[in-house]
């Protein structure tokens, strides 16, 4: 097996493995691959930046959630004691006078949160939680009328999205159970654009959003952005992404694509910890709506007269403006010790070990195919993240209950997938053959 292999995501069985050999043999002999693929791989350093959960015996376990909750940096005890030390010894001052004056903290973030989705740095702030910003940035640009009211999801969109939808439709008078509109999945496993664009044109008239899950959590697609948002501003419709699943994960050019905004949470492939302050990207191009509404906050003033406390709201210029108190700052500081970590290996970096970590995968999940398993991530490796979902409707939780005994850490989700997720800065494909082998050695002996 060669790189180029991994790379066309081609399936075992459009390989040309040694006819002599049994599939167990073959197998068994991938995890010298996966060792030589570890030795080489320019991210392998990474892997020791980061606390893996261990067994029983110390050894490190098969964290495979990153898309739920990443792991946290080794470094990011040290830079949360660093403010906790500032606190400590400055009270108040350290406003203007910690290392890192907590006034300008967010400001230290701008510039490596818009390299990774790909914005100008006055278009991203941090801020709040992911749920909590997609309402106030709806506040903004969801202005539905009698005859254009309703909002795209995507199915199986992400809970929090549904109700976040439903729940702006219904503070606006309307009703959720006709305003919500599904882009129906195909054969219940993928969307195509096709299909994505089709419900666009069918609601141009009565649709005034596209809520979209840039990486559907469910399936794991990664949808094509720039053509589904020129389809959607082509017919009058406002473009929101949610990106918990996308920021970290996958490439975006949130600016070039003229997305409207966005928002995403931190701690799951940004590593930042449960709950940890999330993100959100306005387009600049919004900066010339005067008199755009939103709810305020005296964070979001500007900042020049912010402390002479002036009883009209002057928002700052680009996202800033949308952000509604001063920021938390041991959050904060547990994501720049991951952003930093992004800053250093670089996106491209990390998308190309991602399709190679994933395609590796898939491949040794084939190798020994059985019926009571079917892979809904799309095959396509420019259509995915770092994630695989596995639909196993027989023995799903069994199987699932199987793994977590063997110190495999993946996520389940009702009635019957499981979520694997190697992410590429702490994964390893030594991670990958582990998890297959006993992946393998459960189908094989329910066949």
């Amino acid at each position: 097996m060669s790189i180029s292999d991994i790379d066309t995501g081609a399936h075992p069985s459009e390989r040309s493995p040694d006819p002599e050999a049994s599939v167990q043999q073959q197998f068994r002999g991938e995890r010298e691959f996966a060792a030589r693929m570890d030795a080489t791989d320019p991210l392998r350093g990474f892997r020791g930046q980061f606390h893996i959960p261990k067994t029983a015996e110390g050894k490190d376990t098969v964290y495979f959630c990153g898309n739920s909750l990443g792991l946290q940096p080794i470094m990011t005890r040290r830079f949360i004691e660093e403010e906790l030390d500032d606190w400590a010894r400055l009270g108040v001052r350290g406003h203007a006078h910690a290392r890192h004056p907590w006034m300008t903290y967010p400001e230290l973030l701008s510039g490596q949160v818009a390299e990774i989705v790909g914005a100008h740095p006055s278009e991203v702030t941090v801020m709040n939680t992911l749920t909590v910003n997609l309402h106030l940035l709806m506040v903004s640009f969801y202005r539905p009328t009698a005859s254009r009211h309703r909002i795209i999801l995507e199915q199986h969109a992400f809970p929090s999205d549904r109700y976040a939808a439903a729940s702006q439709l219904h503070a606006h008078g309307y009703d959720a159970r006709t305003g919500v509109i599904e882009i129906p999945m195909h054969d219940g496993r993928n969307f195509t654009t096709e299909t994505v664009i089709e419900t666009i044109h069918h609601h141009r008239d009565d649709a005034a959003l596209l809520l979209l899950g840039a990486v559907n959590y469910y399936n794991g697609e990664y949808f094509d952005i720039p053509e589904i948002t020129a389809a959607a501003r082509d017919a009058g419709i406002v473009v929101g992404l949610d990106c918990a699943h996308a920021a970290g994960n996958v490439p975006l050019q949130l600016h070039d694509w003229n997305v409207d905004f966005a928002a995403w949470c931190s701690y799951k492939y940004l590593n930042a910890g449960p709950g940890s302050t999330a993100g959100c990207f306005v387009h600049e191009r919004h900066d010339q709506q005067q008199g755009l509404p939103r709810f305020a906050g005296w964070w979001g003033h500007d900042k020049a007269t912010r402390f002479e406390m002036p009883e009209q709201f002057m928002p700052m210029p680009g996202a800033d403006g949308w952000q509604l108190s001063n920021p938390a700052i041991l959050p904060l500081a547990a994501l720049r010790a991951s952003l930093d970590l992004f800053e250093r290996a670089g996106m491209r970096a990390i998308r190309k070990k991602s399709e190679l970590l994933t395609g590796y995968l898939e491949f040794l999940l084939h190798t020994q195919p059985s019926p009571h398993w079917d892979l809904i991530t799309p095959k396509i490796k420019e259509r995915r993240g770092s994630q695989l979902s596995l639909r196993v409707p027989t023995y799903g939780r069994h199987f699932f209950d199987y793994l977590s005994s063997r110190d495999v850490i993946c996520d389940w989700r009702e009635p019957d997938v499981i979520r694997i997720a190697p992410a590429p800065l702490y994964n390893s494909f030594d991670d990958a053959w582990r998890f297959a082998d006993l992946f393998n050695g459960y189908f094989a002996a329910t066949v």
